[in-house]
């Protein structure tokens, strides 16, 4: 690692620690040459996942865009942040462990469907009515009676 006061190529880390989230180490290290100390943090590359929209374009996974869309669908309902915040934790995990560098939009939107119907149903009918786009009562009627048959 360079010094970035003087330069130099030669250093010697004094101190190792994992960040806050874990996702990080930050090091403290001291020149050599002149003695300062600076900090470095190692983070492990990784590559965006991409959404491909319905439309066929394709933009980054964004999971502040999907928190968005869920604290939408939930409010003014008893589910707290913390709990969407699991949610979305576990949507991120299951898209990047798939191995899979691009993800449709439609592939996306079910997964979402289907964790969120284990948290709050009327959430999920709000979620579902607008991914789903329902054209009518009837087909919003529809997706009700699912739910109810299923309990």
């Amino acid at each position: 690692m360079r010094c970035p006061f003087c330069g130099f190529i030669d250093d010697k880390v004094i101190d190792s620690r994992p960040t806050d989230e874990n996702t990080a180490i930050r090091r403290r290290r001291e020149c050599t040459n002149c003695a300062r100390r600076f900090t470095t943090y190692e983070k492990v590359e990784s590559l965006p996942i991409m959404v491909v929209k319905k439309d066929k374009t394709r933009q980054a996974f964004d999971r502040q865009k999907l928190m968005n869309g869920l604290m939408r669908a939930c409010e003014k309902r008893p589910v707290s942040v913390e709990d969407l915040e699991k949610l979305v934790n576990s949507i991120e995990s299951q898209v990047c462990n798939s191995l899979k560098r691009e993800v449709t939009s439609n592939e996306l939107g079910e997964l979402v469907i289907s964790k969120l119907k284990d948290l709050d149903e009327v959430a999920y009918v709000r979620f579902a009515s607008v991914y789903r786009q329902f054209k009518d009562i009837n087909t919003f009627m529809d997706e009700l009676r699912k739910i109810i048959k299923d309990k």
